[in-house]
């Protein structure tokens, strides 16, 4: 994954969640479904839909804790001539390296496999059971480790996912 090319979703969809005035700081968001957003980027060409959690909680020793955190965001990455998206998350902080995040939505689980503050599912069919998962739910619980030993877990509603990831493939389908 480039986290590089997506700063400016990373800034659009903090203030997508929050403040409108930095949402409109972004030019390449071409769509808004509900709690999802869809960007695009040209060079090279590639589109995500991404999301901020409605829910995130902090713990350490099993109480909670206050932590600093940066931007946290669930992605589906398309790009052209790729049969499936990646399906990619940052935490905000630097995942434990010994560690992965799991992933719940209704009775599916699943494991992504960390590097710094990114992770992402292991494999193309690994996302594509992801994705069918996260267009089926209602919403995605994140639970991650972090390298200070802060568990977090992150909730995001999944819905809108279904129609900004059908707009992402489909921006990415030339």
């Amino acid at each position: 994954m480039r986290s590089l090319g997506k700063i400016g979703a990373v800034l659009a969809v903090a203030g997508f969640a929050g403040s409108a005035a930095l949402a409109q700081e972004s030019t390449n968001r071409v769509a808004a479904d509900t709690d999802w957003s869809v960007f695009v980027e040209n060079e090279p060409k590639e589109c995500w839909a991404v999301s901020a959690p409605k829910e995130t909680v902090n713990t350490r020793g099993g109480q909670p804790v206050q932590v600093r955190r940066g931007d946290i965001l669930l992605f589906a990455t398309y790009r052209p001539g790729r049969s499936a998206p990646e399906i990619s998350f940052t935490g905000g902080y630097p995942f434990d390296p010994d560690s992965t995040v799991e992933v719940t939505i209704g009775s599916n689980e699943f494991q992504l496999f960390v590097d710094g503050q990114w992770a992402w599912a292991g494999s193309p069919e690994d996302d594509q059971r992801l994705l069918a998962a996260m267009r089926a739910g209602a919403e995605a619980v994140l639970t991650a480790r972090s390298t200070r030993g802060t568990n977090t877990r992150d909730t995001f509603s999944l819905f809108g996912f279904t129609a900004a990831s059908e707009e992402a493939e489909r921006q990415c389908a030339d």
